[in-house]
């Protein structure tokens, strides 16, 4: 093989490296800019149950809405009298924006970044002016699985808890953890 035929190998390999180790989710931006949580990610115990599968973040009524991540449109239409887009990405991953008015229509690929509608004021339990509604999920049906989407942008950390060897867990994260006596 000629240097340039290897250097080329290696670049392709450097590139793609970070995808495989870390999925894809190396990969997605924020659907507005600067996000503000206002409701976080609580999902329920069953998926029956109720709870929030996604996050709420702050907008501005007609505030860009973009793709967080390389995909083809799942759906755009109303839900319920509400205006939503979800997007398939790789690894059966599906994002979720509401209420979101589309510029996009069923089957259209996107990239992350691309415009996919605007925010329309009106989001049931929204604290501000508008918020937009953003979910994540893998897989469909009883198969499905509900994710916090912040992780996607990296945004969640991981907290461990110990693990005592009677499998008791201590109280608090890492940095709580203190031997026997030492006061709090």
């Amino acid at each position: 093989m000629t240097a340039v035929g290897e250097l080329c190998v290696v670049t392709l390999l450097l590139w793609l490296l970070p995808a495989i180790a870390f999925g894809d989710d190396t990969r997605f931006v924020a659907p507005i800019p600067s996000p503000e949580v206002v409701r976080g990610f609580d999902p329920p115990e069953q998926r029956w149950l109720p709870g929030h599968r996604g996050v709420d973040l702050t907008a501005t009524p007609g505030a860009a809405v973009r793709a967080a991540g390389d995909g083809r449109v799942r759906f755009a239409g109303e839900v319920a009298g509400r205006p939503v887009v979800s997007i398939r990405h790789t690894d059966d991953l599906i994002t979720t924006y509401e209420p979101v008015r589309a510029s996009v229509r069923e089957g259209q690929s996107v990239r992350h970044g691309t415009v996919i509608g605007v925010v329309v004021a009106g989001h049931v339990g929204c604290p501000a002016v508008a918020c937009l509604h953003w979910g994540a999920r893998r897989g469909s049906g009883r198969a499905a699985v509900y994710l916090n989407p912040m992780a996607l942008l990296g945004a969640v950390r991981v907290r461990l808890k110990p693990v005592e060897p009677d499998g008791v867990r201590l109280s608090g994260g890492l940095g709580d953890a203190r031997p026997a006596g030492v006061p709090r």
